[in-house]
């Protein structure tokens, strides 16, 4: 037993980012032979903007810095060491004497399908209610299905799951990633291909933060992060910081690596109500990947214009 925590760890208190806040935790005590003691490290969970206000969407109450400003401020007072977060959580740009250090291997960055009702989401009839609190996916739905209505859904997978069960809507659709971390894949109906539904930026990767100035959590950090994730997601955020991507804009990308070790990048803007979806791809070596993401993010940015954003969800 260590009298004090040697090591303290942020994070939401939702069970998913718990999962992940304790698979950081086990690999850094498996990194570690001083973090292995019991105690040494400690998990303090934070309650954040975006987790106490469940009644609105995202984009309607401030984006995505509403489920890091807490934690960023728990940072910076000391309160704890590093932070564990949902790269898709993060925005693009971090507060002063914060920084991103590590990223963990990437999970499955798809999104599936959970209907009691239908099989795949082509299958569900005309009319159907599909519960999303994300316009992306809301967005790239309706694109593909104009004929099905799309309805604000938030909470964490637990009540989501709920709500389906009670019929509040037909079908839900949810990260396979959060899934597989909690063992609970079963509960999908279909895995959705990324060519019918591009993922959230860095979607399925875990980030860690840290103070700037802080060389004892860098070294801690330091064998935990895989740097094809590194390359894969910067890609991505640097489509996004282009586009100012914030929870107001349908904006999805993905980035993978082929055979021959090249970097694929997929990027997509849509109109919330799906009349209108902009893609674009790139390739290049792994080196390039922020100046490409910059690259696909500007051709977007000038074919959707200026006003492409403002027409509202029906």
């Amino acid at each position: 037993m260590t009298d004090m925590p040697v090591l303290k760890i942020g994070t939401r208190g939702s069970p998913l980012a718990l999962a992940q806040a304790h698979e950081v935790r086990d690999r850094l005590r498996a990194a570690h032979p001083e973090l292995a003691a019991e105690g040494a490290v400690e998990v303090v969970i934070i309650k954040t903007t975006g987790d106490m206000v469940l009644d609105r969407a995202l984009s309607e109450i401030g984006g995505k810095g509403l489920f890091t400003k807490e934690i960023d401020e728990s940072m910076m007072d000391g309160r704890i060491d590093i932070a564990v977060h949902s790269m898709k959580d993060v925005p693009t740009w971090l507060p002063d004497g914060i920084v991103l250090p590590c990223m963990l291997e990437r999970e499955d960055p798809r999104d599936v399908f959970i209907s009691p009702k239908a099989a795949t989401l082509d299958d569900l009839p005309p009319g159907a209610v599909v519960g999303s609190a994300s316009l992306r996916r809301q967005a790239q739905i309706l694109n593909r299905r104009p004929d099905l209505k799309v309805e604000v859904f938030r909470g964490n997978v637990q009540t989501r799951l709920r709500k389906l069960e009670e019929g509040v809507v037909d079908a839900t659709l949810l990260a396979l990633a959060g899934l597989n971390r909690m063992d609970m894949a079963h509960v999908a109906t279909a895995v959705i291909e990324t060519d019918v539904l591009l993922p959230a930026v860095a979607q399925g990767a875990i980030g860690i933060t840290c103070r700037t100035d802080d060389a004892a959590a860098h070294r801690f950090l330091r064998p935990l992060n895989h740097p094809e994730t590194v390359v894969r997601v910067t890609a991505e955020r640097a489509l996004l910081a282009v586009l100012d991507g914030s929870c107001r804009t349908p904006i999805a990308a993905l980035a993978e690596f082929d055979d021959e070790g090249m970097l694929n990048l997929r990027g997509l803007v849509a109109r919330p109500d799906g009349t209108e979806v902009l893609g674009t791809e790139r390739r290049g070596a792994p080196s390039d990947a922020e100046a490409m993401g910059r690259d696909a993010g500007e051709e977007l940015k000038k074919r959707a214009g200026p006003d492409f954003m403002t027409v509202s969800a029906h």
